[in-house]
């Protein structure tokens, strides 16, 4: 994992040259500095190969569950950023939510929400540039009837990526959660690979 100094350039140009470069800021918790990173591997998703469960897909056709784009950026990024657990730390600063929202008016970051009964209980955001998706962060609020919410979300960005012919969805670290959900890790030369074929399609998720 690489680490650049804490004085990150957080402009909307600066920004998507990181990203062009495989580079994605994070903020320390606490002090709300902001480093750039990268990381071998890289957990991606495989466009064709995604598949949520059978279990799954059942339970999605039978939720009351609907899927919107980009009509809630800041409240998803907001919601990322809540702590999950009393002891949790974000790593999304007040910061980055200035800067995304203005890569978000730009049309290079976008969200996508599960709202149920007009509650946002589910979601993610990320940057879009070229035919490559930068996945940033997810929330879902169970408690709301959001059970799920995150992968109706995540399938519906997968299935507009491939109908808008994007090539590469990037979700950075790997988790168990990513992982759960079909993420697969490879090798950075290989990620930066795929990332110069992404960038060079002129595709749009809007």
């Amino acid at each position: 994992m690489a680490r650049n100094p804490p004085s990150v350039d957080l402009s909307p140009e600066a920004l998507l040259a990181a990203y062009a470069n495989g580079a994605f800021p994070m903020a320390e918790p606490g002090s709300g500095r902001i480093h750039l990173y990268t990381c071998d591997p890289r957990c991606v998703f495989d466009l064709e190969r995604f598949a949520l469960p059978k279990a799954t897909v059942r339970a999605l056709r039978r939720s009351d569950l609907v899927i919107r784009c980009d009509t809630a950026f800041e409240r998803v990024m907001r919601s990322c950023a809540a702590p999950r657990r009393q002891e949790d730390h974000t790593w999304i600063s007040e910061a980055m939510v200035h800067a995304y929202c203005a890569l978000h008016g730009l049309g290079h970051a976008h969200s996508v929400e599960a709202w149920r009964g007009g509650e946002l209980v589910g979601g993610l955001y990320g940057v879009s540039l070229g035919g490559a998706f930068f996945g940033e962060s997810m929330f879902v609020r169970p408690d709301a009837g959001g059970t799920n919410a995150s992968k109706a979300c995540l399938a519906w960005l997968v299935g507009r990526m491939r109908e808008r012919g994007f090539r590469l969805l990037d979700s950075q670290f790997a988790n168990d959660h990513v992982l759960s959900l079909g993420a697969e890790e490879i090798a950075a030369a290989d990620y930066m690979r795929q990332l110069r074929e992404a960038l060079a399609l002129d595709v749009s998720l809007a």
